[in-house]
């Protein structure tokens, strides 16, 4: 049996995949939050910010869901459900000995500084440990980026060494902070 994806609600979210006529809508956030995410992101091309190219990417996602590699996660907001505040995933997804996989998450700017993206990761966490029986998260982010990592401390990410030149963002190599989050339930399925 196929697993479903999940849809997650908190108090003020709806936090679901993206289906292929969510589209314009996750366009729309990315169009406009565009200037906001490039200090963050690494370079995207113009087929990047378009309906047509989220059309495919909806249907690839949810494949990698249904094969276990990744979960890709959107919050809508709970009272205007036609709003993308944010995204946050799963991605490298890995099983064996491991039982792991790396936490990327982006808000809406006028969105920030109100407690979604903890909301958000709060729920997404305990699903990736108690459905997915993940047993370890890692989540990085550079220095200099503040917000996260208070947002990363609050849920009880540990900090666990800083790599240098780590990601390619914003046309240059970024030194990021690494913390990880392990379930302490853990237990062999």
């Amino acid at each position: 049996m196929e697993p479903k994806p999940p849809r997650l609600d908190t108090p003020r979210l709806v936090i679901r995949m993206a289906m292929p006529a969510d589209a314009p809508l996750v366009a729309a956030f990315l169009c406009e939050e565009r200037a906001h995410l490039a200090p963050f992101e690494p370079p995207r091309q113009p087929e990047y910010f378009t309906e047509e190219y989220w059309r495919i990417q909806c249907v690839r996602q949810l494949q990698e869901f249904l094969d276990g590699r990744s979960l890709r996660l959107w919050l809508f907001d709970a009272q205007r459900p036609e709003l993308v505040l944010g995204r946050a995933g799963l991605s490298r997804i890995e099983r064996g000995g491991f039982h792991a996989c790396n936490l990327g998450y982006a808000l809406r700017q006028g969105a920030q500084g109100k407690g979604l993206m903890h909301e958000a990761l709060k729920a997404i966490l305990s699903y990736a440990f108690a459905s997915m029986g993940l047993h370890r998260v890692e989540a990085n982010y550079m220095p200099h980026n503040e917000r996260s990592g208070r947002v990363l401390e609050r849920l009880g990410f540990a900090k666990e060494g800083l790599a240098h030149e780590y990601l390619h963002i914003n046309g240059k190599w970024q030194d990021h902070v690494l913390t990880a989050l392990t379930n302490k339930e853990w237990k062999a399925q």
